[in-house]
Protein backbone atom coordinates (compact mmCIF):
# COMPACT_ATOMS: atom_id res chain seq x y z
CA UNK A 1 0.00 0.00 0.00
CA UNK A 2 2.86 2.41 0.69
CA UNK A 3 3.81 4.35 -2.47
CA UNK A 4 7.31 5.65 -3.01
CA UNK A 5 7.56 9.39 -3.56
CA UNK A 6 4.32 10.29 -1.81
CA UNK A 7 4.22 11.53 1.77
CA UNK A 8 3.08 8.79 4.16
CA UNK A 9 0.63 11.03 5.99
CA UNK A 10 -1.08 11.81 2.65
CA UNK A 11 -1.33 8.11 1.89
CA UNK A 12 -2.89 7.48 5.31
CA UNK A 13 -5.42 10.28 4.75
CA UNK A 14 -6.26 8.95 1.27
CA UNK A 15 -6.79 5.41 2.58
CA UNK A 16 -9.25 6.69 5.19
CA UNK A 17 -10.94 8.82 2.51
CA UNK A 18 -11.18 5.77 0.23
CA UNK A 19 -12.91 3.82 3.00
CA UNK A 20 -15.41 6.65 3.46
CA UNK A 21 -16.05 6.95 -0.27
CA UNK A 22 -16.55 3.20 -0.81
CA UNK A 23 -18.85 3.03 2.21
CA UNK A 24 -16.76 0.68 4.32
CA UNK A 25 -16.41 3.55 6.82
CA UNK A 26 -19.86 5.11 7.21
CA UNK A 27 -20.69 8.60 8.38
CA UNK A 28 -20.80 8.78 12.19
CA UNK A 29 -18.78 5.54 12.38
CA UNK A 30 -15.65 5.49 14.50
CA UNK A 31 -12.51 5.91 12.40
CA UNK A 32 -9.35 3.90 13.05
CA UNK A 33 -7.20 5.42 15.77
CA UNK A 34 -3.80 6.90 15.13
CA UNK A 35 -2.22 3.91 16.89
CA UNK A 36 -4.25 1.43 14.83
CA UNK A 37 -3.21 3.13 11.61
CA UNK A 38 0.43 3.27 12.73
CA UNK A 39 0.43 -0.42 13.61
CA UNK A 40 -1.35 -1.47 10.41
CA UNK A 41 0.97 0.48 8.11
CA UNK A 42 4.02 0.00 10.34
CA UNK A 43 4.74 3.70 10.56
CA UNK A 44 5.41 6.23 13.28
CA UNK A 45 2.23 7.22 15.17
CA UNK A 46 3.13 10.90 14.64
CA UNK A 47 2.94 10.34 10.88
CA UNK A 48 -0.46 8.68 11.18
CA UNK A 49 -1.59 11.52 13.45
CA UNK A 50 -0.61 14.04 10.79
CA UNK A 51 -2.86 12.27 8.26
CA UNK A 52 -5.74 12.15 10.74
CA UNK A 53 -5.22 15.83 11.60
CA UNK A 54 -5.41 16.69 7.92
CA UNK A 55 -8.79 14.95 7.69
CA UNK A 56 -9.96 16.73 10.82
CA UNK A 57 -8.90 20.09 9.36
CA UNK A 58 -10.89 19.27 6.20
CA UNK A 59 -13.97 18.49 8.28
CA UNK A 60 -13.99 14.82 7.25
CA UNK A 61 -13.33 13.53 10.77
CA UNK A 62 -14.24 14.96 14.15
CA UNK A 63 -13.15 14.08 17.66
CA UNK A 64 -15.38 12.87 20.46
CA UNK A 65 -13.41 13.64 23.57
CA UNK A 66 -12.30 10.48 25.34
CA UNK A 67 -13.81 8.20 22.68
CA UNK A 68 -11.95 8.78 19.41
CA UNK A 69 -12.32 10.07 15.88
CA UNK A 70 -15.54 9.74 13.91
CA UNK A 71 -16.60 10.32 10.32
CA UNK A 72 -18.36 13.66 10.02
CA UNK A 73 -21.87 13.91 8.60
CA UNK A 74 -21.69 14.82 4.91
CA UNK A 75 -18.06 13.65 4.66
CA UNK A 76 -18.71 11.18 1.86
CA UNK A 77 -20.43 13.74 -0.35
CA UNK A 78 -17.76 16.35 0.42
CA UNK A 79 -15.02 13.89 -0.57
CA UNK A 80 -16.88 12.80 -3.70
CA UNK A 81 -17.21 16.44 -4.81
CA UNK A 82 -13.53 17.09 -4.09
CA UNK A 83 -12.44 13.97 -5.99
CA UNK A 84 -14.69 14.72 -8.96
CA UNK A 85 -13.17 18.18 -9.23
CA UNK A 86 -9.65 16.74 -8.98
CA UNK A 87 -10.53 14.12 -11.61
CA UNK A 88 -11.78 16.80 -13.99
CA UNK A 89 -8.68 18.92 -13.44
CA UNK A 90 -6.26 16.02 -13.83
CA UNK A 91 -7.88 14.03 -16.64
CA UNK A 92 -10.78 15.81 -18.33
CA UNK A 93 -9.14 19.19 -18.93
CA UNK A 94 -6.09 17.64 -20.68
CA UNK A 95 -8.43 15.35 -22.64
CA UNK A 96 -10.45 18.34 -23.84
CA UNK A 97 -7.31 20.27 -24.74
CA UNK A 98 -6.01 17.38 -26.85
CA UNK A 99 -9.44 16.85 -28.43
CA UNK A 100 -9.50 20.50 -29.52
CA UNK A 101 -6.09 20.05 -31.15
CA UNK A 102 -7.41 17.02 -33.02
CA UNK A 103 -10.66 18.71 -34.03
CA UNK A 104 -12.81 16.34 -31.99
CA UNK A 105 -16.13 17.62 -30.70
CA UNK A 106 -18.14 16.50 -27.67
CA UNK A 107 -20.03 13.86 -29.68
CA UNK A 108 -16.76 12.43 -31.01
CA UNK A 109 -15.34 12.20 -27.49
CA UNK A 110 -18.52 10.61 -26.14
CA UNK A 111 -18.40 7.99 -28.90
CA UNK A 112 -14.72 7.23 -28.22
CA UNK A 113 -15.40 6.83 -24.51
CA UNK A 114 -18.45 4.61 -25.11
CA UNK A 115 -16.47 2.42 -27.54
CA UNK A 116 -13.54 2.05 -25.14
CA UNK A 117 -15.84 1.38 -22.18
CA UNK A 118 -17.71 -1.30 -24.16
CA UNK A 119 -14.43 -2.93 -25.16
CA UNK A 120 -13.22 -2.88 -21.56
CA UNK A 121 -16.46 -4.46 -20.33
CA UNK A 122 -16.26 -7.13 -23.02
CA UNK A 123 -12.66 -7.93 -22.08
CA UNK A 124 -13.57 -8.13 -18.39
CA UNK A 125 -16.59 -10.32 -19.13
CA UNK A 126 -14.49 -12.70 -21.25
CA UNK A 127 -11.87 -12.93 -18.52
CA UNK A 128 -14.49 -13.72 -15.88
CA UNK A 129 -16.11 -16.40 -18.05
CA UNK A 130 -12.91 -18.43 -18.24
Amino acid sequence: MIEEGKALFLQIAESVEDAIIDGSLAEEAQAPSTNELAAFYRINPATAAKGVAMLTDKGVLYKRRGIGMFVAPGARERLMTERRTAFADRFVEPLLAEARKLGLGPEDLAMLIRDRASAAVATTTEGNAR
